[in-house]
C-alpha cells in the first residue's frame, strides 16, 4: 500500500511528508460536517507550511482528500498534529437567503458561486422547494435543510459532499458499490441498536398560515397501530402558506413514512475498503442482529478509515435500517 501526502505552502512549495507520518485518519458525516483529515508528522529539513494550505492524500495513486489545514500545533519533540477540512468547511460561514421555487441543486449552485468554492457533479433533485427562507444561518445547514425537504417530498436521499476538491450532490442510489461487508467478509466487530427515542414519530401534524381567516390549517395524520405499541410519538411542522392541500398530504404521507418506525444504528469495524464514504450504499450481511437479520444494501451516515503503516481499517455508521 502506497501512500501519498502532499503539503503545498503559500509560496507554493510542495512537501511529499507520507515518510514523515504514520498514521492518517479521514472521516466524513453524511450531513452537517465537511470531509476531516488528521495526522500527525515530525518536522524535517525546510518544512513550512501554514493555515489555508491546501493537503492531498492519495493511496495506491486513488485520491482520497483534497483540502486545507485548519489547525495546527507542535511539541517541544517537533511533532506537529494538523487537522485539515475540505471545501465543506467554508459552508459553516452565516448567511441570509430567501429562495423562491429553486431545487436543493440550484440553492448549492448560487451559494457556491458566491463563495467561490469549486462545483462538481450536481444532480437534478426534479423538485422545487416553494419557499425556503433562511436568516443568519450557516450556509451548510441551509442546504442541508433544502436536502432534507427534497428528501420529505420526494422520498429521495441526496448526498451533499466534497469529491476531490469539487462539491457534488448525488442521489445515494447511484453510490452503490460493489463491496460486501458480513460476519463472512471484512467485518471485526459491530454494535447494534434499536430504539423509538431518538428520531421516531407517529404522528405527523402540519399546519398551514391562512391569512384569509387568520386561524391556522391543521393537517393530521398517524398509524393507530404503532401508537398503540409505542404510544403517542408527534412530530409538528409549520408548512408554507402557498402550498395546496394535496401537496400538504403528500408531504405528511412522505414523513409519516418515513420516520414511523424503530431506528435501528449499526456500527461496524473492519477492513478497509478504499472509496467508502459517508453518503455511499453499502452491501451488509450480518445475520441475527436481534430483531432482524440484516443482508441488503444500506446508506452510511458515517465513516471513520484509518491509514497505519500497511494497515487499512475503517469504522462505519448506518442509521434508519428497514426490517
Amino acid at each position: 500500500m502506497k501512500y501519498e501526502l502532499v503539503i503545498q505552502n503559500g509560496q507554493g512549495k510542495v512537501f511529499e511528508v507520507s515518510e514523515l507520518t504514520d498514521t492518517v485518519e479521514y472521516s466524513t458525516n453524511r450531513t452537517g460536517s465537511p470531509g476531516k483529515l488528521t495526522f500527525s508528522l515530525l518536522k524535517a529539513g525546510d518544512l513550512s507550511f501554514n493555515e489555508g494550505n491546501s493537503v492531498r492524500f492519495s493511496v495506491d495513486g486513488q485520491l482520497i482528500f483534497f483540502g486545507y489545514v485548519f489547525t495546527k500545533s507542535k511539541n517541544r519533540w517537533d511533532v506537529i498534529e494538523v487537522t485539515c477540512y475540505d471545501q465543506l468547511r467554508y459552508l459553516k460561514a452565516n448567511e441570509s437567503y430567501a429562495f423562491i421555487g429553486k431545487t436543493a441543486g440550484e440553492i448549492i449552485k448560487q451559494i457556491a458561486n458566491q463563495f467561490n468554492l469549486k462545483l462538481g457533479t450536481i444532480d437534478d433533485t426534479g423538485y422545487a422547494i416553494p419557499s425556503l427562507i433562511r436568516e443568519n444561518k450557516s450556509c451548510l445547514d441551509t442546504i442541508s435543510y433544502a436536502l432534507e425537504l427534497t428528501t420529505l417530498n420526494t422520498g429521495k436521499i441526496y448526498v451533499f459532499f466534497d469529491d476531490g476538491g469539487k462539491l457534488s450532490l448525488r442521489l445515494a442510489e447511484n453510490m452503490m458499490t460493489n463491496t460486501v461487508i458480513g460476519t463472512k467478509s471484512l467485518l471485526t466487530e459491530y454494535d447494534y441498536k434499536t430504539d423509538i427515542d431518538s428520531d421516531t414519530f407517529n404522528q405527523v401534524k402540519l399546519v398551514r398560515p391562512n391569512k384569509k381567516t387568520g386561524k391556522a390549517d391543521t393537517y393530521i395524520f398517524k398509524d393507530s397501530n404503532t401508537i398503540s405499541q409505542w404510544g403517542l410519538l408527534q412530530m409538528y411542522d409549520s408548512v408554507d402558506e402557498e402550498m395546496n392541500e394535496a401537496q400538504i398530504v403528500q408531504k405528511a404521507k412522505t414523513m409519516l413514512k418515513y420516520y414511523n418506525r424503530v431506528l435501528r444504528t449499526l456500527s461496524i469495524q473492519s477492513l478497509g475498503v478504499l472509496g467508502i464514504r459517508a453518503g455511499s450504499m453499502v452491501m451488509i450481511n450480518v445475520p441475527d442482529l436481534g430483531d432482524i437479520s440484516l443482508s441488503k444494501f444500506v446508506l452510511l451516515d458515517r465513516v471513520t478509515h484509518t491509514f497505519k503503516n500497511d494497515d487499512h481499517v475503517m469504522e462505519i455508521e448506518t442509521r434508519t435500517i428497514q426490517a
